[in-house]
């Protein structure tokens, strides 16, 4: 998607309160945290009952509400997953993350709406420890790169938020 039509993308959604300023919260932010700890057992727990499909959501799912925990902590709320991963990119400059995201979205929404048949099950198991271990990784680099957020970076995410 080039820059204009993720900005009208992100427009829209502003215009139909999908996505929006609002006040940081602590509160809404752990929530969102424990959302994702909770997403990423049960990807293991699945893993290990072998339903992968059902672990590749869950795994994702993880990633996801990890990153709502980022927006919270800047007082962002967004209620669409494209927005989502376009704005680790276009507001957090966090390329390599948005690109997992993006990623695991896709993975996601292969194994959850496509139905896969016993000489995939092999594959789908690898892709269900892959998508694990992508979303251990993405979720410490971004609480990391949370930890070094200061109070002025998130005044400037927020003022380049109000550019969209």
């Amino acid at each position: 998607m080039n820059f204009m039509k993720k900005q009208n993308f992100l427009i829209k959604l502003k215009k139909e309160k999908k996505l929006e300023l609002v006040g940081p919260s602590v509160e809404i932010q752990k929530s969102y945290s424990i959302k994702s700890d909770n997403c990423l057992r049960s990807a293991k727990i699945l893993f290990d009952s072998d339903l992968y499909e059902n672990s590749v959501s869950e795994a994702y799912y993880a990633m996801y509400n990890a990153s709502l925990s980022l927006f919270f902590q800047c007082g962002i709320k967004c209620e669409n997953h494209t927005a989502t991963i376009i704005l680790l990119e276009e507001l957090f400059k966090l390329s390599d993350l948005k690109k997992n995201l993006e990623t695991a979205k896709k993975e996601r929404i292969d194994k959850q709406y496509h139905v896969s048949d016993k000489k995939n099950f092999e594959i789908t198991k690898d892709a269900a420890k892959s998508m694990i271990q992508g979303a251990e990784d993405f979720i410490l680099n971004l609480y990391a790169y949370m930890g070094r957020l200061s109070n002025d970076d998130i005044g400037q995410i927020r003022f380049r938020f109000s550019g969209f």
